[in-house]
């Protein structure tokens, strides 16, 4: 009797099966895929919820600490263009400032220096007026004495009126800040406030000197042409 074989009884199955990769079984190989596909039970669901809480308080918490810090920023933006801004105007002020109390300062020196020039003038004119005694005048002398009298009181009266254009105090007028009194407005604060009769009597005190001088030269003229 002939042996048939066949090609299967010279397979290992248990060698091909340790060999494959593959689940040998096919009900098992479908169990994997339905685990793999089935839809999320609610405990994965609360998970994936809680960690997705945790993940915005988290985030919460980072933006709360970028507020305070771009707060921080900006304040110290702002302290920092306020510090330039007020660095700047007060350098200009400061500046400005210094000049103009120097300028003052200088001006009101000059001031002094001159208003103490002034006074020891008026006091030697008035030690010269106060010196003149009449009583001491004899037939004689009497009328030299007038004379030199005469010219000490016109000397002293020149110095009056320049001393008066020079210092508006001494027309009961108060002294503007130097700032303030404009060297061009000194014969103005003069005459302000002046009626015309007074203008009158000023420009006379101050023109009669030189009209006597040009009466006196006249006179002598006529004298002259007279004894001719």
């Amino acid at each position: 009797m002939a042996s048939h074989f066949d090609e299967s009884d010279f397979v290992d199955s248990d060698y091909q099966n340790a060999k494959s990769p593959y689940p040998a079984s096919s009900a098992q190989t479908g169990a994997g895929t339905g685990v793999l596909n089935r839809p999320p039970t609610r405990e994965e669901l609360d998970s994936k919820v809680g960690e997705a809480q945790q993940r915005l308080t988290e985030l919460k918490r980072a933006q709360e600490e970028l507020e305070r810090e771009r707060a921080s920023l900006e304040e110290a933006r702002r302290r920092r263009i306020e510090f330039q801004t007020g660095r700047e105007e007060m350098l200009q002020h400061l500046t400005r400032g210094t000049g103009l109390l120097a300028e003052a300062e200088f001006a009101a020196r000059r001031d002094a220096e001159q208003m103490a020039k002034t006074l020891a003038d008026l006091r030697d004119a008035l030690g010269k007026v106060e010196a003149i005694r009449e009583e001491t005048w004899n037939q004689e002398t009497w009328t030299t004495e007038l004379t030199r009298a005469l010219t000490t009181i016109e000397n002293s009266r020149m110095e009056w009126n320049g001393a008066r254009l020079k210092w508006s105090i001494l027309n009961g007028i108060a002294s503007a800040p130097i700032e303030q009194k404009p060297a061009s407005k000194s014969t103005n604060s003069l005459l302000e406030g002046r009626s015309f009769g007074q203008l009158c009597k000023l420009g006379l005190a101050l023109t009669w000197p030189i009209a006597l001088i040009g009466l006196m030269a006249l006179g002598l003229t006529l004298i002259f042409l007279l004894r001719r």
